[in-house]
């Protein structure tokens, strides 16, 4: 089994290379991937890292060990934290626990003893991993899953097939307890294909890795909301309930977790669609086809994460005349191409007019339909309907029943392909163009002490972690490390062009803490910000 990875947070840089030094990590399990030397430092080190554990004092500037907790509990629920503690003070301990730290040392702590709760931990993480590999166990999971009628009207009701004054009596028949939310949200989890490997137990038995993929999904939710978890035509799908104490970007960053301990744990990829919220239970059916829509972005933004709606298109749907069926190939192949499954696509939806008797208005209706359907993409995207729809007689043509089958595919092809071209262009004018709007948010708001990836996120509409990725993707540098340069410029502009004291000019950039900004202002110059005044020859 490979080595699990530990990092150690201290604001001591001896206590922390001591530690490094004099313990036999990988006899014990662990490698060491890095070390902070508080909180914050910290903070911005985990998502590169991803530890499997974290080992920090709980004493700390800038931001403590409990505190520093506390953030992790948010955003990486499955990361263990051991807290190590000169203070042999209950409350802390109490605090620690209610936190779900596995571990509380006092110092001094001797190599022997910390070999001994470094042994207790990895046993702990062994067992949980051989607990979601163990075969005999994920049979029996199998074989005890929901009852067939449980499973059945949840389908029903994501198909909308269900009868929608009996979705309250049926919910709480079946027990599915996600009545009385706020709102609720819909996600289906795609296990991406799995390549069978000798040394990989579950990829010997590929019935089971839904079901291991499932009690895990389960698991993880468990804490956070109510949900209903079932078996689709898509997936595993997840019907959240959003309540007062849960939200959206709180799911999104569980969904996301799921999918690093998919990865980590059970050595499978798995992708989730993330759909619109909707108001109402017999609304599900929507936020369910919109998570489907989410999952057809996989190849263009990456899988192996959760994708949200809202992140990848705009909010707005129409409805269309085609059926249901029709209408999703449709639109799936225009917006995600390639040119030969267009072509394909639209001969099929074509063909059904030949292999119809019916009148010729109906004809007529069909064609226009198929027009109203890309129409209303071209809307939903703002692509320029005149230019793409150069074939201005085709209308006319229709209307006068003089436009049939094979003909009306040739010339409807060329447009549907120009919309692709559009789209693709669209999406990466749109991530260039969020990435500007984020910037300028920055730029306008960077001296609030407050000002975070979550208040950001709210201005434009998107989940953290999506926006995340893009803005480390689109400017090569992460959210924290851009915040911090345009303080820290500003810092630098008032050093050299204002009297103010430094307690003022940090409070002016951000920082209502004094010697935290000394720290950064030190850390990313090498100087204090006075010593770096007075090199600029001003008192």
């Amino acid at each position: 089994m490979s080595l699990y990875r530990i990092m150690l947070v201290d604001d001591e840089e001896e206590v922390r290379k001591a530690i490094i030094r004099k313990m036999d990590w990988a006899g014990l399990g662990f490698e060491v991937v890095g070390d902070a030397e508080n909180g914050e430092d910290a903070l911005e080190k985990l998502e590169q890292l991803e530890p499997d554990v974290i080992m920090t004092d709980i004493r700390m500037p800038y931001m403590d060990g409990l505190a520093l907790t506390a953030r992790i509990r948010e955003k990486y629920p499955s990361m263990k934290v051991l807290i190590f503690s000169g203070y042999d003070d209950f409350e802390y301990a109490q605090q620690a626990i209610k936190l779900g730290v596995i571990e509380y040392i006092l110092k001094p702590v001797n190599g022997q003893e910390l070999a001994q709760i470094l042994s207790r931990v990895r046993v702990s993480l062994d067992e949980e991993i051989e607990q979601r590999r163990d075969i005999d166990a994920l049979r029996e999971n199998y074989l005890g899953s929901l009852p067939i009628l449980r499973e059945l009207f949840l389908n029903d009701l994501v198909r909308r097939t269900a009868d929608a004054g009996d979705i309250t009596t049926k919910l709480r028949e079946y027990g599915i307890d996600i009545l009385g939310a706020r709102k609720w949200l819909t996600a289906v989890i795609y296990v991406e294909q799995v390549e069978r490997r000798e040394e990989q137990v579950l990829s010997q038995h590929q019935e089971l890795i839904p079901i291991s993929v499932r009690s895990l999904a389960e698991d993880h939710l468990k804490p956070y909301c109510r949900f209903a978890v079932f078996n689709s035509m898509e997936g595993i799908t997840v019907i959240a309930a959003i309540d007062g104490d849960n939200t959206q970007t709180g799911l999104i960053n569980v969904l996301n977790d799921i999918c690093k301990e998919s990865r980590r744990m059970l050595e499978v990829s798995i992708t989730v669609g993330v759909g619109h919220s909707c108001d109402t239970p017999w609304e599900i059916a929507h936020s369910y086809q919109t998570a489907v829509d989410a999952l057809g972005y996989r190849e263009i933004v990456g899988k192996g994460k959760a994708i949200y709606i809202n992140d990848v298109e705009p909010v707005s749907r129409g409805k269309l005349l085609l059926d249901a069926k029709a209408e999703e190939e449709l639109i799936s192949a225009v917006k995600f191409g390639p040119k030969d499954r267009i072509e394909r696509v639209m001969r099929q939806v074509t063909a059904r007019m030949e292999e119809a008797r019916v009148h010729a208005r109906q004809y007529q209706v069909y064609m226009l339909s198929v027009i109203n359907c890309l129409t209303r993409l071209m809307q939903q995207y703002d692509l320029d309907v005149n230019q793409l729809l150069e074939d201005h007689a085709l209308y006319g043509e229709i209307l006068e029943g003089n436009c049939r089958g094979e003909e009306f595919a040739d010339r409807i092809i060329p447009i549907a392909c120009r919309m692709n071209e559009a789209m693709n262009r669209e999406r990466d004018n749109t991530a260039r163009k969020v990435i500007l709007e984020a910037k300028d948010y920055i730029r306008e708001n960077f001296a609030d002490p407050e000002l975070s990836v979550e208040m950001l996120c709210r201005h434009l509409h998107m989940s953290p972690a999506y926006f995340s990725t893009m803005f480390k993707k689109e400017t090569g540098q992460s959210y924290v490390n851009y915040v911090t340069e345009v303080r820290l410029k500003r810092a630098v502009e008032l050093l050299n062009e204002t009297d103010d004291k430094t307690y003022v000019i940090a409070q002016k950039v951000g920082y209502p803490e004094q010697n935290y900004f000394s720290y950064v202002f030190k850390k990313k110059y090498g100087v204090s910000p006075t010593r770096y005044r007075g090199t600029q020859g001003r008192g």
